[in-house]
């Protein structure tokens, strides 16, 4: 196993083997727990970024005419789904 020195921000440099092997990236989030006198750190599973086009035909628009997803506002649709409720 690889040795890594502590900065003095208590910071370390998580190898690149390690980080490849468990597909770590910037940005990814460790668990850290404390075992006897042992740190024990896990990545947490991550949710991958999504994009607006993913999202589309997700809800419905009976307006006639076309629509492009630009043009939507999805803040918007749900007020209007909310004052339609019972």
């Amino acid at each position: 196993m690889p040795t890594v020195t502590v900065s003095d921000k208590g910071q370390v440099v998580i190898p690149a083997v390690i980080r490849r092997r468990l597909g770590l990236v910037p940005g990814s989030k460790l668990d850290f727990a404390l075992e006897g006198n042992s740190i024990r750190i896990r990545p947490l599973k991550s949710i991958p970024p999504s994009r607006a086009e993913d999202g589309y035909g997700m809800l419905r628009c009976d307006l006639p005419g076309e629509r492009r997803l630009a043009d939507f506002d999805v803040a918007e649709a749900m007020r209007a789904e909310a004052d339609d409720r019972p």
